[in-house]
């Protein structure tokens, strides 16, 4: 039932519970797929869960950061005691005493800033749903359409002729854009790329990542190939917070530089504005803080005409919030849609998060908050599996 009015202060809508789970599965031979961080083992996420005094339940996904036992203990053990029986609605106010008592007195640190964005993310489906409207609704938004491009881990090494293959089912379905990955050599990547030019022509937007993976030589030979390409970005060819770069880097070409999937609230973001060597900005809902950390990057990168590419997590509850975030933002751009072949936190954990469309669009739930449940058997049958993702 919505609530409406004074009834959004109802004591109905305190905190009465938070519970994470860190789920996996593994990811079979014919799935797996290289890029610059290695070889796919396995997938693990970690999702969290929110149920007020009232009986609303809302979901978020934090990611997993590499250690996503450690990521679910510490919203289970953490933050939980930390914001239990706050009004749910007040997603600044849990923000704030998060930040406060943890975040800050401990330096911005990751895992607090992946953690708490699970939390903040269930906040906002609570908030949304509590008012009977989809998130976008509630953010200022609606029901737009939104241009995706075919990513996720997917379109990694494989030879040319199969990377071409692998992209033709993706435009054939109505991508107008692919996200190829870079990082292997310079000669093999460019080959790579220039496969699928030559293949599809100027009308398919080609984006490149490069997953950290290069040397100030390697962006030196690639930054004019991908030039000449007609490459629209070039994403995290440098670790985060190898500033110096990122700024060396630029005169090495025209490419825009992407990046912010690594970066931490809207104070890391802040340098990234400030150096004015980063044109796109990607934010990720479940690693930088959450929504409400997303939206204030969003504004801050709009005060300098940046676009906002958001980066996609693990599973479709971050697909889903992404896709009301970007519907409710005036400089929004590019969905992330995760094409990988068999990721069950897209197919089985949730109900359908997206579908493109032949215009290459793809557009929010429609249904109250985030506008997907999620399936807790599922849960139960995927347990934490240890160990590396990537090899």
């Amino acid at each position: 039932m919505p609530i409406h009015g004074e009834a959004y202060d109802a004591p109905e809508l305190a905190i009465a519970d938070i519970q994470a789970w860190a789920t996996s599965f593994p990811v079979p031979p014919a799935h797996s797929v290289r890029l610059g961080v290695g070889r796919t083992l396995k997938r693990d996420a970690v999702v969290v869960k929110v149920t007020t005094a009232g009986g609303l339940v809302g979901w978020g996904e934090s990611h997993h950061g590499r250690a996503h036992s450690s990521i679910a203990h510490f919203v289970n053990h953490g933050l939980r005691p930390m914001v239990l029986d706050m009004n749910a609605a007040d997603v600044n106010g849990v923000w704030q005493r998060v930040y406060t008592r943890q975040l800050a007195s401990h330096g911005i640190g990751a895992g607090c800033a992946i953690a708490m964005s699970g939390i903040d993310m269930a906040l906002w489906d609570i908030r949304a749903r509590a008012v009977g409207w989809p998130l976008y609704r509630l953010l200022g938004g609606a029901a737009r359409r939104i241009p995706a491009y075919a990513g996720g881990v997917a379109l990694g090494w494989q030879e040319p002729a199969a990377l071409v293959e692998e992209a033709g089912t993706h435009v054939r379905a109505g991508y107008k854009a692919v996200k190829l990955r870079l990082g292997d050599s310079v000669a093999r990547d460019i080959a790579r790329v220039q496969a699928v030019r030559e293949a599809f022509g100027a009308d398919l937007a080609i984006l490149a990542d490069a997953n950290a993976a290069y040397t100030l030589d390697d962006a030196r030979q690639a930054i004019p190939a991908l030039d000449a390409l007609g490459v629209g970005w070039l994403e995290e060819p440098f670790p985060a917070h190898d500033y110096r770069n990122y700024e060396r880097a630029r005169a090495f070409g025209r490419i825009a530089f992407a990046a912010g999937e690594n970066h931490y609230t809207r104070f890391e973001f802040s340098r990234l504005v400030d150096d004015r060597v980063v044109d796109v900005l990607q934010p990720d809902l479940s690693k930088t803080g959450g929504i409400t950390e997303t939206l204030r990057i969003a504004a801050l990168g709009s005060a300098y005409k940046l676009k906002v590419h958001p980066h996609s997590s693990m599973t479709g509850i971050n697909m889903a919030a992404t896709l009301h975030v970007l519907a409710a933002l005036d400089h929004g751009g590019y969905f992330e849609a995760d094409v990988s072949r068999g990721n069950l936190f897209r197919d089985a954990l949730v109900d359908t998060p997206f579908a493109i469309g032949e215009d290459g669009c793809v557009a929010p739930p429609s249904g109250p908050g985030i506008g997907v449940e999620v399936d807790e058997a599922f849960l139960s049958a995927h347990p934490p599996i240890e160990g590396p993702a990537y090899a």
